[in-house]
């Protein structure tokens, strides 16, 4: 089976074998968080960021999930099976625009395949446009998302705040949030480095190599993503390096009908401890 067709399939089952809990919306918090928004196994809430010192900068918030020991919940791309969260702040007051930004995740493995994501919880860093600047905005989220242990169950929740530039309690986490977010980079930038992409055509299929400038000893992992979410490129895998270099490899699969790798922009994801980094690049 093609693995596009196979990524589509995944998340339906998974859906359908999980308990669905839907979670109810909580009231605003008082300056710097909104409540707690549960169920069995998971928690969501806003929490708020200090202004930044200069005018018109945008604000800044987080949004958190906690999880039960044990359960994980997804990245942007989550691999193999599961479904990614989905943000929707279309109900906020006074918003321009949202970016979320994505602290960087780690590998897991099982018998149904490889999945990225976060265990224990997750602080997704955001930063809000105002409408009108130096009013206050008032951030209205309805998040979905997955959480999976042994069975996977779909969550879903909304959670309000009003962020108006005071002194918050939670800019220690919010920072440490932004500060896991990894760094966009050019080929051969950093320390490890992504140093070379190359697609090779021998083999019974063609795979794409990624050279790592990294210490033997350090633990690193990389991820990869195509240009649009329909891609499902496999999970790169470590393969033989001369000294001095890691290397990963993946098969070119799991492309959109009538998609073509050469001249993508694929984005690669670094991830080491303490370190993280982003390069697009496009294949010959």
């Amino acid at each position: 089976m093609n693995r596009s067709r196979l990524r589509r399939l995944l998340p339906i089952f998974v859906v359908v074998v999980g308990t669905a809990a839907t979670s109810t919306a909580g009231s605003a918090g008082a300056a710097d968080a909104s409540a707690w928004v549960s169920d069995a196994h998971s928690a969501m809430r806003l929490v708020a960021g200090s202004a930044r010192k200069a005018p018109g900068e945008p604000l800044r918030a987080g949004v958190e999930v906690k999880l039960a020991p044990g359960w994980k919940t997804y990245w942007r791309y989550p691999g193999d099976a599961g479904i990614a969260p989905r943000f929707d702040f279309t109900r906020s007051s006074n918003v321009k625009a949202v970016t979320v930004q994505w602290p960087a995740p780690r590998r897991f493995t099982d018998a149904g395949g490889a999945t990225i994501g976060y265990t224990d919880g997750v602080i997704w860093p955001i930063t809000i446009e105002p409408t009108v600047a130096g009013e206050p905005v008032r951030l209205r989220l309805k998040l979905d998302y997955a959480i999976c242990d042994n069975l996977c169950v779909p969550v879903d929740g909304a959670v309000e705040l009003t962020l108006d530039g005071a002194a918050s309690s939670y800019d220690p986490v919010l920072a440490e949030a932004e500060r896991r977010v990894p760094r966009k980079a050019a080929l051969g930038e950093g320390s490890p480095a992504i140093r070379a992409v190359r697609r090779d055509a021998g083999g019974p299929r063609p795979r794409v190599t990624v050279d790592v400038a990294a210490p033997a000893d350090q633990p690193v992992d990389l991820f990869v993503e195509g240009p649009t979410p329909d891609w499902a490129l496999p999970l790169p895998d470590p393969a033989p390096a001369p000294p001095g270099l890691r290397r990963f490899s993946f098969e070119i699969d799991g492309l959109p009908p009538g998609a073509r790798i050469e001249g993508a922009p694929l984005r690669f994801t670094l991830v080491a401890p303490g370190h993280a980094t982003e390069v697009t690049t496009r294949l010959d």
